[in-house]
């Protein structure tokens, strides 16, 4: 048996009988890259975003149970134990890179909720005399009905039915809530706003099917400006009614409703595993690419509390008994994912790819300081009009999670360095774990980028329609939110927040491989169409980024 051809099932500690090991003839379900004439090394490339999953997290799960389904994962294939996501560290612009191969000034995705200058107003049928700005929304905001798990598609017996969703789910965006483009006066669709191009197209080209699943239907953005990437996009609506559960709210409110959450996606996959749409009642092949993210990690991370347990984590780095029971869940589910792969005959033509959009800061509960960001933008504006009378608010949008993005209605540097200077000199109350008042200086920011800065920081022109104006980096513990419903956030650039796992297993890669030089999870684009036979250089991220595959070796 080719060596290879063993990397899945010890990852599983299982065994496979080969005909024709690494390099046998493509599976009958998908088809071959046309790569040079040659056969590809894998068939088929598993992505899994365990999003807020740190790789201590991972570590410390692993090194306590070596006999675990992720342990097995690491063994049988090539981690990366220091490999950092995007600045900021949010989801979008962190799922975009690991599917385009660029960070925000390539891809044009800074986060989910951002302004741009050259757009018009969602709403907007007066292109000529309407004033360029908006708000680029790619939340549940944009769903049809942002209440329903179905996103508004209908369904009648949700959840349980939620696998009938719609494999195509354009048609379930609300158009009067998207940016209008002002040279053809039209909604302008999450796809259409990426810059470049990304896997599934490349794969797509290529003549090999795509799937994925995420969290809110705005993740048509991972289509391409095509449109036409994934063929099978499941995106049931996490911050819908999660009805049923006595914490109410939606599915992150209560963890146990977001662990149901993202079974629902283990399903999907599992049937795409085996051969058949997400819903399995069409038989369309296994996917060449495909995977989901997992968000219970992640709530059980930023709940205080839940089902009786604390949330977070118990001192620095060592996560607390909620969170250690959402890594036991996760584990459980990449677990059956990877058996239904060997029980498929898949095990020798597969790789997994498990990493995460973002990690959660902060992992020590006592850095905690929570800040309501309100106070401060309002006492910003207010001080701006106040030396320009007649002047409107100087912050046109901002986000504000453990990091700082605003855009300005005046972009001079006179107002940039305004904003800077003022947010620095602010200080105040907020609270700590517990809830007790706790002080905090310079905004709590501990390096503000504004302006010509920004637009460095980011690698993009000054002027760029897109960029914030400034971008500040939290003090470590710094959570910007009102009340007390929150432990821990993403966005910044503390380590917390990018220091992610990023593990290569499976039929492509050697196994038992640690490399401890530093990687981006950009790299995991290009390294996946390598992985299929395919040119990396077929995306334009990679290209103008020079990003690299992953060295395996």
């Amino acid at each position: 048996m080719n060596r290879r051809s063993l990397r899945l099932a010890a990852a599983l500690g299982v065994a496979v009988t080969l005909g024709g090991g690494a390099f046998a003839a493509a599976s009958e379900r998908t088809g071959t890259p046309a790569v040079s004439g040659r056969a590809a090394p894998v068939r088929h490339v598993l992505l899994l975003s365990v999003d807020g999953l740190h790789q201590s997290d991972l570590a410390w799960y692993t090194a306590r149970h070596p006999s675990s389904a992720l342990a097995r994962l690491v063994r049988g294939g090539v981690q990366y134990t220091d490999a950092r996501t995007t600045t900021p560290s949010d989801s979008f612009p962190g799922m975009t890179a690991q599917l385009t191969g660029g960070g925000p000034g390539t891809t044009g995705v800074y986060y989910d909720d951002t302004y741009d200058r050259a757009l018009l107003p969602a709403g907007t049928t007066d292109c000529r005399t309407a004033e360029p700005g908006a708000e680029v929304d790619l939340t549940e905001d944009l769903d049809r009905n942002k209440s329903r798990l179905d996103a508004g598609q209908g369904l009648k017996d949700l959840p349980g039915g939620i696998l009938r969703m719609t494999g195509r789910p354009q048609s379930l965006l609300d158009p009067g809530r998207l940016p209008v483009d002002p040279a053809t006066c039209k909604p302008i669709l999450p796809h259409s706003y990426l810059e470049v191009n990304t896997v599934f197209e490349v794969a797509r080209r290529a003549g090999l099917r795509t799937a994925w699943s995420d969290k809110h239907i705005a993740y048509d953005i991972l289509n391409g400006p095509s449109g036409t990437g994934i063929q099978d996009q499941f995106s049931p609506e996490i911050n819908s009614d999660a009805d049923g559960y006595p914490a109410g709210g939606d599915w992150t409110t209560d963890n146990k409703a977001t662990r149901q959450y993202d079974g629902y996606k283990v399903r999907a996959v599992l049937n795409e595993i085996d051969g058949y749409d997400h819903s399995r009642t069409r038989r369309t092949g296994t996917p060449a690419v495909f995977g989901m993210n997992f968000q219970s990690v992640s709530t059980a991370q930023k709940l205080p509390a839940s089902e009786g347990f604390q949330g977070g984590y118990a001192a620095k780095g060592v996560p607390g008994p909620l969170l250690r029971q959402n890594l036991d869940f996760v584990d459980a589910e990449v677990g059956a994912m990877v058996r239904e792969i060997k029980a498929e005959g898949l095990a020798s033509r597969t790789d997994i790819i498990l990493s995460a959009k973002h990690g959660q800061s902060p992992t020590d509960p006592r850095a905690l300081t929570r800040i309501d960001d309100g106070p401060l933008l309002d006492g910003l504006d207010a001080a701006w009009r106040k030396q320009h009378p007649g002047a409107g608010d100087l912050v046109a949008h901002s986000v504000d999670d453990d990091g700082m993005l605003l855009w300005l209605n005046d972009r001079s540097a006179q107002a940039t360095s305004f904003a800077q200077r003022y947010l620095l000199a602010r200080s105040g109350q907020g609270t700590d774990i517990d809830g007790n008042a706790r002080g905090f200086t310079a905004g709590g920011l501990g390096k503000v980028y504004a302006g010509r800065d920004a637009a460095a920081y980011f690698g993009v022109r000054p002027g760029d329609a897109r960029v914030p104006d400034l971008f500040g980096i939290a003090q470590y513990g710094v959570v910007y939110t009102g009340g007390t419903k929150k432990i821990a956030e993403h966005g910044g650039a503390h380590a917390d927040d990018l220091n992610v796992p990023l593990v290569v297993s499976g039929a492509g890669t050697p196994a038992g491989v640690t490399r401890s030089g530093p990687v981006r999870t950009t790299q995991i684009a290009p390294t996946i169409l390598a992985l299929l036979g395919l040119d990396p250089e077929e995306l334009q991220a990679v290209r103008k980024e020079h990003t690299r595959v992953l060295p395996v070796r």
